[in-house]
């Protein structure tokens, strides 16, 4: 008889397969409730030795044989793609890999694949590939645009990766009328040659309707929307059983001085503050943090929604939140005036900010007064005049919390925690959701108070779970790759800057500090910031390279990520001492880590989406507007740029420079140089620009450049040293004449003319987190 390690990798393997999660799979062998154990130690034991292994939604898959590559699907308008490998990826296999539109088969954007390597190699080596497999789809479900041709209905797809329409059978189908947006679940994905079909399942309303853009995000990154019923009922339960009056085993700081200070329409108060300084100049810091984990168990209907949401969704004009809002704006949301229950943390400070003692309570708390961040810093610098404003004692509580949280952000800097400066453009809207203006987004001294109180609650949480060797899930943020970190640093002395040691922390925020309020400092900003690498969760000890910091987690925003929740679930263990709260096993933790990544990254995807789909509507009619803007990305074919004031990225082709010209592009500095003018283009340079195009379905912007406005300049002494690389540097330039567009960036425009004139005619009728 087969072992069970032999029947799970006999099924596996076998042709068809689809990755299953784990549950499904033992069913699907008939494992027994008595041997579940059993199945699952023999799986992950498969999974430890590399037979198998899981991906990131959990489901249970094969390793990658020699000569294969395993990787997201990158999809471009011309049908082809390319693979950005997983890591660790194979020896020698540098960059992304290159797939023939002829070798995509019916893979989509953001698809997991399975890639054969092949011998023949593009231009500068890159190597090249063939999908064998889809081991996981991205989504089964899109929106697009309905519309009725020959006798048929057709949707057309949202965004550029789909240039054919999609056949949903017969006219009318739930009603849809052309013009619709409406939500299809695929049948069958297209492929070179093939058409695709899909079943309509949902109408979302007529295209431009208020609302409808939103609900089309919402459906199009299969964002839960909506709480189930027993969810609902749990919370329900949760309000009933909840007495403020009951503090028994609990600290009751009831009587402290406590603030809370947040954005002026902040609905959801995850933190709040206290801070008293002793005798011999010791701080005294109490971070209290809602006591989520007391609302949501384990194991309950609640417990599984929070898990399966994975964090609160942010988008323009609408919240979706992690938890029912009986308890996110409710019990568990620290209000002025109203007991509450928290998880806190007491940190002990020297006079000069260092940590020398910590420990956590569970705690009842009442907010003696609520801050927006506006108020802050004039009651600060008020002094004496603050008097009848707010108490002294509260008067004296924000001031010291002031000056306390300037030591820690002295402290950080010093060691070698970096910080970047880009400033943060917010939309306005009217009534109906439609953007009617923008405004940036003010960033001072409030912010930073709470900024370093909560970075230091989360230092010291994972500070003491990892002194107990505990198995957590760690906010991590890796080591950017050597060889950005080197691409940076020629880009930063190609502007004259002075740097001895790229991959030194403090020498990179030198330059930070350096460039502040110089016109090159959002071109050193932007460099940066596409060095870094995204932080992610995960039980491994990276560490946190911006914050300089060895042991970092979240803890202080449980309300609305779940990874704070399952922190706050071991310090429950700690304070308790039961093993039954000691938390889950690092294979667990690994899945979950790969899980709230997976959803923070879909929510901050979702959000830009849905902007950016505001803002192409808002200026479909203002064709002509110009505006100024900062560059954001230089390529062989032009240059990409943000509005300074309206936060729309869109594309300037280099077809459209007013100068006749080839510009030889250089991908080391970021630059595109004319020939003949000498004109140059890099990254982070500021320009004038004009709404060129707008296609809100295809979520394309196109502006055409008016001129130049402000050219980062190298230093004197830097110039002609960077002339003489530049003279000797042959690799890595391309040339791209004015006159010829780039084949890759080409729009497609594969769509019947008539439809295309049918569709017109239709269109025409705080958070803080690190």
């Amino acid at each position: 008889m087969a072992s069970l390690s032999q029947k799970i990798l006999d099924y596996v393997t076998r042709d068809g397969y689809r990755p299953e999660k784990p549950k499904s799979l033992s069913k699907k062998l008939g494992i027994t409730k008595k041997h579940q154990a059993d199945f699952d130690s023999t799986l992950h034991s498969l999974v430890a030795k590399g037979r198998l292994r899981f991906l990131d939604s959990g489901r249970v898959a094969v390793t990658v044989p020699p000569g294969y590559v395993l990787g997201v699907i990158q999809k471009t308008s011309s049908g082809a793609g390319f693979l950005i490998p997983h890591e660790p990826r194979p020896p020698q296999l540098v960059g992304d890999v290159y797939i023939d539109r002829r070798d995509m088969h019916d893979a989509q954007q953001g698809d997991e694949v399975l890639v054969r390597l092949i011998s023949g190699r593009r231009g500068g080596g890159q190597r090249c590939g063939i999908i064998v497999d889809v081991v996981e789809r991205a989504t089964n479900v899109f929106v697009g645009t309905y519309f009725v041709e020959g006798e048929a209905g057709w949707v057309d797809i949202d965004g550029k990766n789909f240039n054919d329409p999609i056949w949903v059978g017969d006219p009318g189908a739930k009603g849809a009328q052309d013009g619709d947006k409406v939500v299809i679940e695929m049948l069958r994905f297209p492929s070179v040659g093939k058409k695709g079909e899909a079943v309509l399942t949902e109408v979302l309303g007529p295209r431009g309707k208020t609302g409808v853009d939103t609900l089309t995000i919402i459906h199009e990154y299969g964002i839960p929307d909506e709480f189930p019923d027993e969810v609902l009922e749990d919370a329900r339960i949760e309000a009933e059983n909840f007495d403020p009056d009951n503090v028994e085993d609990r600290e009751d700081l009831r009587q402290e001085t406590i603030v809370t200070i947040d954005p002026v329409d902040a609905r959801d108060f995850d933190d709040a503050i206290s801070l008293t300084q002793s005798k011999d100049g010791h701080w005294h810091l109490g971070v209290h943090i809602a006591d989520v984990s007391h609302f949501v168990q384990p194991g309950t209907a609640l417990g599984r929604e929070a898990e399966k949401r994975g964090t609160s969704v942010y988008l323009p004009t609408k919240v979706i939140p992690m938890l029912p809002e009986v308890i996110s704006n409710g019990l568990a949301s620290l209000q002025e005036k109203h007991t509450r229950y928290a998880k806190t943390a007491f940190i002990e400070f020297t006079a000069e900010g260092v940590p020398v003692h910590t420990r956590f309570a569970n705690t009842a708390i009442s907010v003696t007064k609520r801050f927006a961040y506006e108020q802050v810093m004039p009651l600060i610098k008020a002094g004496k005049a603050a008097k009848g404003k707010v108490s002294a004692d509260i008067h004296q509580l924000l001031c010291n919390m002031y000056k306390l949280a300037m030591i820690l952000r002295k402290r950080r800097f010093e060691s070698g925690a970096l910080e970047m400066d880009l400033p943060e453009i917010k939309l306005d809207f009217d009534k109906e959701g439609k953007v009617c203006g923008a405004h940036e987004r003010e960033h001072d001294e409030s912010h930073q108070i709470i900024e370093e109180f909560m970075l230091a609650a989360n230092i010291a949480v994972a500070t003491e779970l990892s002194r107990r060797k505990l198995p957590f899930l760690r906010r991590a943020h890796g080591e950017p790759n050597e060889l950005k970190l080197k691409v940076f640093g020629q880009f930063v002395q190609s502007l004259g800057f002075e740097i001895k040691n790229v991959q030194s922390r403090r020498d990179i925020q030198r330059i930070l500090n350096e460039a502040k309020d110089l016109p090159e400092a959002q071109a050193v900003n932007y460099a940066l910031l596409r060095s870094m690498k995204q932080a992610e969760y995960t039980p491994f000890d990276v560490g946190h390279y911006a914050l300089a910091e060895d042991d970092y987690c979240h803890f202080t925003s449980p309300i609305r990520r779940y990874p704070d929740l399952l922190i706050h679930r071991l310090i429950d263990g700690i304070l308790s001492d039961r093993k039954t709260h000691q938390g889950s096993s690092e294979e667990e933790l690994v899945r979950l880590g790969r899980h709230c990544s997976t959803t923070e990254r879909r929510a901050e995807r979702a959000e830009r989406e849905l902007t950016k789909i505001k803002l192409l509507s808002f200026l479909e009619e203002r064709i002509g507007t110009e505006l100024d803007a900062v560059i954001t990305g230089v390529d062989r074919f032009g240059f990409f740029c943000r509005g300074t004031e309206l936060p729309a990225e869109g594309l300037v082709h280099v077809s459209t420079f007013p100068q006749k010209d080839n510009f030889d592009f250089d991908r080391d500095v970021m630059t595109l140089t004319g020939r003949r003018t000498g004109q140059v283009f890099r990254l982070g340079d500021r320009v004038r620009v004009a709404v060129a195009h707008v296609d809100v379905d295809r979520r394309e912007l196109d502006f055409q450049l008016v001129k130049q406005l402000g050219h980062a300049q190298p230093k004197p002494k830097s110039r002609r040293t960077q002339t003489e690389k530049s003279s000797k540097r042959t690799t890595g330039k391309k040339t791209v004449s004015k006159q010829s567009k780039s084949k890759g960036n080409q729009r497609s425009h594969k769509k019947s003319s008539s439809r295309k004139n049918s569709a017109s005619r239709k269109k025409s009728n705080r958070r803080r987190s690190s």
